[in-house]
């Protein structure tokens, strides 16, 4: 089993995860510059085309061709627009883990995108991969990320005091940093089982790997 993800397709009947493309680059920085994003991720604010480009033609590519990530486009199976992001980071090929995280641009949220790309990520990894285990951290008061958590059936396994910054926005519109606690959550293959039934209202999904 190769140390390094492959370029895929991952398709549920509403999305299509994909490889990021230099298209993507002004959907990309507009979706990055939302408030809760600045809130909740490292993503400097603001974010410009010309820093998505980066992520998209140099920081991605690297990170999966060291086998370190991989960062997929979610988007609209219709509309082929971008909806979101689901990126795996921090890879232990050896132990078979990695740590998955999901942004959804504001204009989509409450769709129950994340949730059915993250779902559909951990399947792929799971069955596809081999993989044993997959880790999310979420901030302490993100409830959003942490509903999605719930919903593909991971276990929160507890609190890492202090260990994650957050940003509030003043009304100056400057951003300040906040020490909060991360909750971290697991998924293994077996916690899939009651999740699966929410997928499949959705219509399942098909892989598609080495895609270009």
């Amino acid at each position: 089993m190769t140390s390094t993800f492959p370029n895929i397709s991952i398709s549920t009947e509403r999305l299509v995860l994909r490889p990021l493309d230099a298209d993507d680059a002004p959907a990309l920085a507009e979706m990055m510059n939302d408030e809760q994003v600045g809130a909740w991720t490292a993503v400097p604010q603001p974010y410009g085309e010309d820093q998505a480009r980066h992520w998209i033609t140099r920081y991605a590519p690297a990170e999966r061709i060291a086998g370190r990530g991989l960062d997929l486009a979610v988007t609209e199976f219709l509309t082929q627009r971008l909806v979101g992001i689901v990126q795996l980071a921090r890879t232990n090929w050896q132990v078979r883990s990695t740590e998955m995280s999901y942004i959804i641009a504001p204009w989509a949220r409450g769709e129950g995108y994340a949730s059915e790309a993250a779902l559909a990520t951990a399947h792929w990894l799971f069955d596809d991969r081999k993989f044993e285990r997959i880790e999310l951290r979420t901030a302490a008061d993100n409830t959003a990320s942490q509903q999605v958590a719930q919903k593909i059936g991971c276990v929160s396994e507890g609190v890492l005091r202090n260990a994650c910054i957050v940003h509030v926005r003043g009304d100056d519109d400057t951003w300040s940093d906040v020490r909060s606690d991360y909750i971290v959550w697991s998924l293994l293959p077996e916690d899939l089982e009651g999740a699966d039934e929410q997928l499949a209202d959705t219509g399942g999904f098909a892989t598609y790997a080495d895609w270009n």
